[in-house]
């Protein structure tokens, strides 16, 4: 495929959020996944991008530090720049009681407001069993609605039996693909986002170039209503 950017311009940043609380994760295992199939996508379109992976589970004591004092220890500061500059994130956390873990809600809770409006994001989650793969749409999206990040449409929720070795067709092999899918959008919205090449996924309005929001206009462009109802009665 041809490049769509110039060799000369910089590579991409992803930085990946895992908030998974055990050694092996498969809240990690599906991280990599997802951030395999983003190179991937980044790859065919001629583009390089740096990697940083932060895990929540070893920021924890400086994320409840910062919760009670508002001041970020030296470490979870570093991590809180790294999103600062990301060209995209890709978030993934447990399923605990229907929702997000703790640790990861209040990771996202100490940082800044405005530092992921407009930013490319790509969410999943992992259970026991599907029965909470609504989590995501029920808690996640909402949360980075919030945060006016630009979640990708497709999202991925792993079960523990799609982790299994298992045939091809079955669960295992839909997993690979739902990542596949969620890479690919990630990418484009990256590539998008970062004005490095043209395409369907459009940014959020630009700020200093990046594709930020301005944080001074929650609402966006205001547009009367008069004019919305086209001079209905």
């Amino acid at each position: 495929m041809t490049p769509t950017h110039s060799p000369d311009a910089r590579p991409l940043r992803l930085v990946v959020v895992s908030a998974g609380t055990s050694v092996p994760s498969s809240t990690r295992m599906l991280a990599d996944r997802l951030t395999s199939a983003t190179r991937e996508a980044l790859k065919r379109h001629g583009q390089d991008v740096d990697v940083t992976v932060l895990e929540v589970r070893g920021l924890a004591h400086e994320v409840v530090d910062a919760t009670l004092t508002r001041f970020p220890g030296d470490t979870l500061r570093a991590a809180l720049e790294e999103i600062g500059r990301a060209d995209g994130v890709i978030a993934v956390t447990p399923t605990y009681n229907q929702s997000f873990s703790g640790l990861f809600k209040s990771f996202f809770d100490v940082i800044d407001p405005g530092t992921l409006a407009g930013v490319p994001v790509a969410l999943g989650a992992t259970g026991g069993t599907v029965r909470h793969s609504l989590a995501i749409d029920f808690a996640l999206r909402p949360m980075f609605a919030y945060l006016k990040a630009d979640v990708v449409p497709t999202t991925v929720f792993a079960a523990s039996e799609d982790f299994g070795a298992v045939a091809p067709g079955g669960e295992g092999e839909s997993l690979s693909t739902r990542a596949q899918r969620v890479g690919t959008e990630l990418a484009d919205y990256m590539l998008r986002f970062a004005g490095v090449a043209p395409g369907a996924v459009a940014p959020t309005r630009s700020d200093a170039g990046r594709g930020r929001r301005n944080d001074d206009d929650e609402f966006g462009d205001f547009v009367p209503m008069g004019d919305l109802l086209g001079g209905a009665n």
